[in-house]
């Protein structure tokens, strides 16, 4: 990327070996500031480093090759060397990038186990890559390469399609994040659309959790994912409290023909079908995915109730007409059906008092994947004990650590706990942007945090470059 420095020409100047004596404490703090807190603002404009261009070209030399096929290990070391040559090309303006030097490496090992010579032939041309029309990312990406050529052979003006993907989750009394990652705790109780458009519906059904209590929790998931001709027809999964099924309705686990979906670094060719179920823990972890439109959610249960996450290609996620407006994930809760207040959850005075019978009739659940505590045990809990038990499995006091404060204080169901740490980390796994992961509520002391730290972050810079402007 170039030799390091900061982002105003004339920077450099204070550098020097007198005015850098004279004010390195300053500079360093300021340097720190600059840089510490968000690196990558703080670099000298440069040739741009192109080792994304050279690792997209090998890909789409490799990606149709079959190792059973004769010839494919010819072709493989042309494309491995045409790979090297590239980034020798642009070494220069990626010295310092950990992804280019991270290419060189694998280039390198791969060379090696594949017994490529350093000297040889390279691809006389690209070939013409076709796409697999029952994976969703083999298919955008071809019409994205060629709307973005034909952009730039006729007219500049094209838009070119959205390729970005959307996150929404659903956990505990029910808390809603919706795909504009907006953070809402609702009632909502009996059935509800998440998701509907024309290729996949989402429907959750709640119930309520305490009597006398708008809070209500999930206890049943229907999925329907559409037909998509060519790749699977209709499919039905429906998930219910003691029943994560790996299967769908109908009984099977997958659908479609088995499709070519990835090359890995050791040359193997990983085939999957266009849609199918990964059961990852019997009756508590349930993951479906469907290649054709990009789609992957994640059901668990954890106590008496469900958790949901959802990633969802945005084009697709856009798909509807209007009557199928009503959709929790796209639009968030109806006014009257929010607990929160516009993003302020207000928690509860104090415990609930849920009593002998309610411990009667609704026994701890003990397994490995909850929490042996009783239904009755937050009396006990009250705020401090609540947010130290919320504190060992969210060590980020965000919104998640939030909301298993105030389940838990409604509920006085510690496996609250383990849900909004499970939901946590399904959505740090399907959230497709990692700089908004974190939500803090409004008007906590984090909230305010966050924001200084983008407010210090611009000051920083702005003196940073009023003292090189000095210096010039």
């Amino acid at each position: 990327m170039g030799r390091a420095g900061c982002c105003c020409r004339g920077a450099e100047r204070l550098a020097s070996p007198s005015v850098a004596r004279r004010f390195r404490p300053l500079l360093l703090l300021i340097i720190g500031l600059c840089c510490g807190t968000h690196i990558g603002q703080c670099q000298v404009a440069t040739t741009q480093c192109r080792i994304q261009k050279c690792t997209t070209d090998f890909v789409s030399l490799t990606s149709h090759l079959m190792p059973t096929v004769d010839g494919f290990h010819t072709e493989f070391c042309k494309a491995l060397r045409a790979y090297s040559a590239c980034t020798q090309r642009t070494a220069k303006a990626c010295r310092g990038n950990l992804v280019f030097h991270s290419a060189v490496l694998g280039i390198s090992d791969l060379m090696s186990q594949r017994n490529c010579s350093r000297d040889g032939p390279t691809p006389s041309a690209q070939p013409e890559v076709h796409p697999e029309p029952c994976n969703y990312h083999s298919r955008t990406q071809h019409t994205h390469t060629h709307s973005h050529i034909h952009s730039h052979s006729h007219s500049h003006g094209h838009s070119r399609p959205r390729l970005g993907y959307l996150f929404c989750g659903l956990f505990g009394d029910p808390h809603l994040r919706t795909f504009k990652d907006s953070f809402q705790t609702c009632k909502v109780e009996g059935a509800w659309p998440l998701i509907d458009n024309d290729y996949l519906s989402v429907q959750v059904t709640n119930v309520p959790v305490v009597p006398g209590s708008s809070a209500t929790a999930t206890n049943k998931i229907t999925i329907i994912f559409k037909p998509y001709e060519g790749c699977t027809d209709q499919r039905v999964y429906q998930a219910v409290t003691d029943s994560l099924p790996a299967a769908f309705d109908d009984g099977t686990v997958s659908s479609g023909d088995p499709i070519h979906t990835s090359f890995g670094a050791d040359g193997a060719v990983g085939k999957v079908r266009a849609l199918w179920i990964s059961e990852r823990s019997p009756g508590r972890h349930v993951e479906l995915h469907a290649g054709y439109i990009g789609v992957t959610v994640i059901i668990r249960q954890l106590g008496r109730y469900l958790t949901l996450a959802v990633r969802i290609p945005e084009e697709l996620a856009q798909a509807y007409d209007d009557t199928q407006d009503l959709q929790l994930c796209l639009n968030g809760c109806p006014s009257s059906e929010r607990i929160d207040q516009a993003g302020h959850l207000p928690l509860p005075l104090s415990p609930p008092a849920l009593g002998l019978q309610r411990q009667q009739l609704r026994r701890p659940i003990y397994s490995s994947q909850t929490q042996a505590y009783p239904f009755g045990a937050s009396h006990v809990l009250g705020m401090e004990g609540a947010k130290e038990r919320c504190s060992k499995q969210l060590e980020v006091l965000d919104i998640y650590f939030h909301s298993c404060v105030f389940d838990l204080l409604t509920t006085g169901d510690a496996n609250f706990t383990l849900a909004a740490h499970s939901a946590q980390k399904d959505m740090e796994s399907l959230h497709p942007h990692r700089d908004r992961w974190r939500i803090y509520p409004r008007g906590s002391a984090a909230s305010y945090f966050h924001s200084d730290s983008q407010l210090i972050k611009k000051l920083a810079l702005l003196l940073l470059c009023a003292l090189s402007f000095v210096f010039m």
